[in-house]
Formats: structure tokens, C-alpha cells, sequence
């Protein structure tokens, strides 16, 4: 029998999709116990709360620990002797495996969707307190500084995140500065919906105003907002997964080695909080609109073309000098993540699902989704639908 002490606030969709991952291997292997200690956000750095969950951990003889704490005495989480697994919150936690995330690269992922859609204003509206809000700063900053482009910032304190009159009035004071059309990447949708209910009394448009993505794709946030908000879908049921399968291992191992499970983004749900375009070239905005209307992208360019009325030089010339790209390579990239979105989301054979959004030449499909994705479509369904890999990544190198 393997007994689990589970540390977690257990109300955010994150969290809960973590545990339901957890819980799955548990279940496959069988013959799992839990004690199950809820704690705030408050908890997870006070020292009495710690000292309370090593006393319990001894006295209920835990073999491992999984959970929310920051900034612990990790020696003393260590001399226990079972593995502990934090999840992310202010930093990561040097000398304890970690549940971490590719924040940076959610953070390029939102930039460069904003990008595909024409945006040149960009806002990003977080927290300093929480490493996953700082890290997506930097990568949707870093991705929009290396296009020319920078994003107005707003970051405030964590505990202040449900707001008091003083605190919406200085964020409606900054979202009304903001010059229209702007893309606005939050940290995560409760951010997100902050935005949009702010948004709903201040006058400003959503999306023709102002854009809005989060990330989580937590479900009743998103759809509790006015309009529903698009959000980044990330791996963390299978994250939670992984993590189970490597204290499983480490526990018959008798050993205490050090690990990162990272959590990547997978695609973006879109909602209305991000529908349409910031492009001003009516020819540009007129193919895009086609194109991602048009069964998954599956219009031809020769029927863009005739749609249109326009040649193929003067078409191209203008998609990219708004887009940057040819338009033949943004179909190209746009049908693959739709490619890529039906992996993950039907259960279909992956040829058939190539032959159903108009792929004829597989291998082809395979070398353009390679390119992007950097992994086959098979490894890519493998490890974000079935969890059948694992990725550890040097916690020194993080």
C-alpha cells in the first residue's frame, strides 16, 4: 500500500485537474491511500503549517508528499526522508522535485496568436508574486520585442486579485488608457475574467476594444464572463499523471532524487473574447476571415483568390506586409494546429483525421507538424491525449 499525503487548496480547475490526473494512475495501479490536508493560499508559506503536515506525514507514516507549499525550509521537508512534489506557486523550490510549467512558452504561445491576428497594441495584466504569472510575462514580452512590438504592463499583489473599489477603479483607470484595438494576454483566467467584468463597467469593448486571453481553459470562468473567454488549454491532467508514475517509482526505488514535471501548453480555446482581426487591409482581413471559416482551413488559395477578386500578387503583397508571413505558410501553419487540436480532442485513427480536415500527402502533413511541434503526430497524441511519455527537465537548468 502507498500512502499519499496531498497538500493543495483544492478549488482552482488546475489544481483539481492535477489531482484527477494523480488519481488515475493511482487507480490503475491500485491499492493507493490519501489524507487529503486543504490549506489556503495563506498556509502555504507559514512555518506552523508545515511543521503541522510533517507531524501528520510521520504519524499517518505518508511515503510520499504532493502539493502547494513556497518558500519551505526544503532541509527540513528533506530529513522526513519520502519524496515530496510542490506544485509551483511564488518560486520553484531549489532541493524538492517540482510540478512546474512552461510558463515562458505559454506566454510566446499568446503572443504569437495575438500576432497571427493582426494585433500591433499589446497588454499583458498579472502578478509579481507567482513565478508562473512572471515567467508568461517574459515570454509574451520577449516573443512581441522580437517582432518590433512591446506590451503596456499592469501587475499587482496576489492578495489583492478579488479587488476592492480603490483597486478595480486603478485598473479601469489603466484598461482605459489602453489604445484601441489592443490584445490583452492575463496571466490566468481568473485574471482574465478580472478583466472583462472591469471591461463591462468602464465601457470598453470586448473584443472590438480590447482582446482577451487567459490561460487554464478553466470552464466556469471562462463562460461566467461577458463575452466567454478564450483561454490556453495546458497538459495538467496528464502532468498529474506523470507525477504519480515517478513517485510510484521512487517509492519501490527506496530513493530521494530530484525531478521537474513540466506542464506545457497544448492549444488555445477560442472564445468570443478574441473573435476577429486588428488588420486595417480590407483584402488581408477578407482572406483571413476565409480562411479560418473555411473547414479548418481547408480553402484553396486559388479559391481565396477568386473569393476576393485579386490576383496572387497582389494578395501576397499584402498579406505580408500586414502578417510577415506568405499566405501559403499561414494556411499551412493554420491547418496543422487545427490538425493538431483534433488529436487531442477525437479518438479518431490519426490518418483519418488527416483525410477528414483534406489531407492527401500524410508524410508531408508529418513534416510540416514536426517543424512546429518539433515531435511526430503520433508522440504528439501519445504524450498530450494517453500521457505515455514523460518529460524531466534539470531543475538546475530551469
Amino acid at each position: 500500500m502507498l500512502k499519499v499525503l496531498l497538500l493543495s487548496d483544492f478549488t482552482s480547475a488546475y489544481s483539481r485537474l492535477l489531482l484527477k490526473g494523480f488519481l488515475r494512475y493511482s487507480m490503475e495501479v491500485g491499492n493507493w491511500r490519501f489524507y487529503r490536508i486543504p490549506l489556503s493560499r495563506e498556509d502555504f508559506n507559514d512555518e506552523k503549517a508545515i511543521e503541522t503536515v510533517i507531524d501528520i506525514a510521520q504519524r499517518w507514516e505518508a511515503d510520499a508528499i504532493m502539493g502547494q507549499l513556497s518558500e519551505v525550509n526544503t532541509e527540513r521537508l528533506r530529513s522526513i526522508g519520502i519524496p515530496v512534489i510542490l506544485q509551483n506557486y511564488t518560486n520553484r523550490v531549489d532541493g524538492i522535485s517540482n510540478i512546474t510549467g512552461d510558463y515562458y512558452g505559454t506566454g510566446e504561445m499568446a503572443a504569437n496568436y495575438f500576432l497571427r491576428k493582426g494585433y500591433t497594441n499589446f497588454a499583458f495584466y498579472g502578478t509579481s508574486d507567482t513565478i508562473w504569472s512572471r515567467e508568461r510575462e517574459e515570454g509574451f514580452c520577449t516573443r512581441l520585442a522580437e517582432v518590433g512590438q512591446h506590451a503596456y504592463i499592469y501587475n499587482e499583489e496576489s492578495n489583492i486579485r478579488y479587488g476592492s473599489t480603490s483597486d478595480q477603479q486603478t485598473l479601469q483607470a489603466w484598461l482605459q488608457q489602453l489604445p484601441h484595438p489592443t490584445a490583452l494576454f492575463a496571466c490566468d483566467d481568473v485574471f482574465a475574467l478580472r478583466i472583462t467584468e472591469v471591461c463591462g463597467i468602464s465601457n470598453i469593448q470586448v473584443p472590438q476594444d480590447l482582446a482577451v486571453l487567459g490561460v487554464d481553459n478553466d470552464e466556469i470562468l471562462c463562460n461566467m464572463s461577458d463575452p466567454p473567454l478564450s483561454s490556453i488549454v495546458l497538459d495538467v491532467k496528464n502532468g498529474g499523471y506523470q507525477a504519480a508514475k515517478l513517485l510510484h517509482s521512487i517509492v519501490k526505488d527506496k530513493q530521494l532524487p530530484q525531478f521537474n514535471i513540466v506542464i506545457n501548453p497544448i492549444r488555445i480555446e477560442r472564445r468570443k473574447s478574441t473573435e476577429g482581426y486588428s488588420v486595417s487591409d480590407k483584402l488581408v482581413l477578407g482572406a483571413l476571415k476565409l480562411i479560418e471559416t473555411e473547414n479548418n482551413g481547408l480553402i484553396s488559395i486559388t479559391e481565396i483568390l477568386n473569393r476576393l477578386c485579386v490576383s496572387r500578387r497582389v494578395l501576397e503583397k499584402h498579406f505580408r506586409k500586414e502578417v510577415g508571413i506568405s499566405i501559403y505558410q499561414y494556411i499551412l501553419d493554420y491547418r496543422t494546429s487545427c490538425f493538431a487540436e483534433k488529436l487531442l480532442t477525437s479518438d479518431l485513427p490519426i490518418m483519418d483525421i488527416a483525410f477528414e480536415l483534406g489531407y492527401e500527402d500524410y508524410i508531408n502533413l508529418t513534416k510540416s507538424f514536426k517543424r512546429i511541434y518539433q515531435m511526430t503526430p503520433t508522440q504528439y497524441r501519445n504524450y498530450y491525449k494517453y500521457g505515455k511519455t514523460t518529460t524531466i527537465i534539470n531543475p538546475n537548468n530551469q
